[in-house]
């Protein structure tokens, strides 16, 4: 007995290395390492960039940071430090290549330092680096991301400015070494030419040329090297839904789809999808900018969910993607956190009118009644159909029309979009339209009487949810409350038992923070979410919504850690089309070879209509 206590007294009290000298957690090394070379780099680059500290007070300070301040050194010295800090993201991110690349980098850092400048606490700052990258190599084994050669013309026009603007600080940093008063324009010229390795029309004294002239040139040569890469590198395209995926999905949606309204939305084309290893259940995402952002619930049976989420979950690892989780409904927020460790937060509710309790009669629905009633009397008609039963010349014009009534440069739309309207996959989707008789005497519009039109994706057997709104600027307003009114009402014909409306951001808070009582908190909250209202009208549609008094269904996204939400949020605004970070319209390539989506707006409504309607 006392023998065994002994051993665990023993053990209990084992001697332990402190925590610096066991260096970081596994788990936090690569952001240890990122950090760690771009403090690397930004020191290279200033040290190369300017060169003066070697004769100033601060050449004993520079004597022990790593870098040069000599002709070759300094060329060198800026090189490894702008490409260490293109690398120190990668790093963070586990990226095989960032790995290589900088185990690579590190060397010539160092050599520059012993050869130039002497440098022994540099060189050992750059071995110590170089040491730890090596020690911890398993740590970084992610696959490279989504790329197309389209992000060589980016680096060379970003690289390629920011080459220019570090060779103005080269050469106006020498001014009493220079030859005369040069212009802005001598200054300009000395650094272009520079950039492609010729002499420009300053002139240096004490070997500063030599200096200048090193630095220019590697500026120009970094920027040709790196532009050639991304050129010719393989390309590796964003993933798309492949036809015997989206037979998969449909199968899966044809048995399980009347579980999640949003879940014929996983077929849209520009989304990949990872199956269970039963085939049972599959993750539909997109990769934006580092985040693997997957909307709604998992399609299939709920208990294959875990295994697609599993995967889901490696891929993310495979290629160090942020795992995040956008829409999904309570149940689905439930088994993502379950399985995943993640957390989950409210984003808003869903409207849903299930068509059994929906009437115009009554106080409450007094406004809706009248506007409708008002449009009738204008001698608005509608029409609601399979999208199947048209015919192939109106459904041309009514796709033309909407394309034409779109109210912003790109089209909108991931979660809550499908982004086209096609007779042949998808039949059972519906379309209202409204139309205004063109009265003899006059000529008719391009798209004939059609005035507006809404679109419906099909939610399981009984059941739809509006994708996109449309109308003609020059109609009545009102024209979504006549359509879904008119949805609603011819819903019994088309066996359709529940419409899923839009979707509200904050519902919840909206509403309690204008009810009497409210807190201090959830008040300035309101204040604002009002505020932000006047762009991405989330009152205005909250409002829209609440008038056809439907019943509300939570929805929430799903994040790792709380410093993930503004990455993520920052990556579903680009997703849902708010916001571009691409290239400029001009240097865009269009593709011919798949069809113009149509979708609009993350909460699937045009938010000025919105607005103009909740008003």
């Amino acid at each position: 007995m006392s023998d065994r206590l002994d051993g665990e007294k023993s053990e209990k009290v084992a001697w332990r290395s402190p925590r610096w000298l066991r260096g970081p957690r596994p788990e936090k090394v690569p952001g240890f390492v990122g950090t760690a070379g771009a403090v690397v780099g930004l020191l290279n680059l200033t040290a190369g960039v300017f060169p003066r500290f070697r004769h100033s007070k601060m050449h004993a300070l520079a004597e022990v940071l790593p870098g040069a301040v000599s002709q070759l050194a300094a060329a060198a010295s800026i090189v490894v430090g702008i490409l260490l800090l293109l690398l120190a993201h990668g790093l963070k991110r586990r990226k095989r290549r960032a790995w290589v690349a900088s185990v690579a980098l590190l060397p010539v850092g160092l050599a520059a330092q012993l050869v130039y400048r002497h440098s022994v606490f540099g060189a050992v700052l750059s071995m110590a680096l170089l040491v730890f990258l090596v020690w911890h190599r398993k740590e970084f084994a992610a696959l490279p991301d989504p790329r197309s050669r389209w992000k060589a013309v980016a680096n060379f026009v970003v690289l390629g400015g920011a080459s220019f603007g570090i060779g103005m600080v080269i050469v106006s940093s020498h001014p009493h070494k220079t030859i005369g008063s040069p212009s802005f324009w001598d200054r300009t010229q000395h650094v272009l030419w520079g950039l492609f390795g010729f002499e420009g029309p300053v002139a240096y004294t004490q070997g500063v040329d030599y200096t200048v002239g090193y630095s220019l040139g590697a500026l120009g040569l970094l920027t040709l090297a790196t532009t050639a890469y991304l050129a010719f590198r393989p390309e590796h395209p964003v993933a798309r839904l492949t036809d015997e995926d989206e037979a998969r999905l449909r199968e899966l949606l044809e048995r399980h789809g009347a579980r999640d309204s949003l879940g014929y939305f996983a077929l849209r084309r520009d989304k990949g999808a990872v199956f269970s290893p039963t085939g049972k259940a599959a993750v539909c995402y997109r990769v934006i900018s580092g985040v693997m952002l997957a909307s709604g619930d998992p399609i299939g049976d709920v208990e294959a969910w875990p295994g697609a989420i599993e995967r889901f979950m490696e891929e993310a690892r495979a290629h160090s993607w942020t795992p995040a989780v956008t829409g999904c409904s309570e149940t689905g927020g439930q088994v993502w956190t379950r399985e995943t460790g993640m957390d989950a937060l409210e984003l808003g509710d869903e409207a849903i009118v299930d068509v059994a309790d929906f009437t115009l009669s009554g106080r409450a629905m007094r406004n809706v009644r009248q506007m409708v009633k008002r449009i009738e009397r204008n001698g608005y008609e509608t029409r609601v159909r399979r999208v199947r039963d048209l015919e192939p010349e109106e459904l041309a014009r009514i796709q033309a029309a909407a394309d034409s009534w779109r109210d912003t440069d790109t089209e909108r739309g991931f979660s809550m979009a499908l982004g086209r309207i096609d007779a042949q996959t998808d039949g059972d989707a519906v379309i209202a339209t409204a139309h205004l008789p063109v009265p003899e005497d006059e000529q008719p519009g391009p798209y004939g009487d059609l005035k507006a039109m809404q679109h419906y994706v099909p939610w399981g057997d009984s059941g739809i949810s509006l994708e996109l709104m449309r109308r003609d600027r020059s109609a009545d307003p009102g024209m979504n409350e006549l359509l879904i009114v008119a949805a609603l009402q011819a819903a019994p014909d088309l066996k359709i038992e529940q419409v899923s409306l839009n979707f509200a951001v904050f519902r919840s808070s909206l509403e309690r923070g204008e009810k009497l009582g409210a807190g201090p908190v959830i008040r300035v909250w309101r204040g604002m979410l009002i505020f932000l209202s006047r762009w991405y009208q989330i009152e205005s549609l909250y409002k829209f919504n609440d008038k056809f008094r439907p019943r509300w269904e939570p929805r929430f996204v799903v994040f790792r850690n709380s410093r993930d939400i503004p990455r993520i949020g920052l990556a579903a605004l680009q997703a849902e089309g708010y916001l571009e970070l691409g290239l400029p319209r001009a240097l865009r390539r269009t593709k011919g070879a798949e069809p113009r989506p149509c979708a609009h707006t993350a909460s699937r409504s045009q938010s000025s209509e919105a607005v103009e309607s909740a008003a």
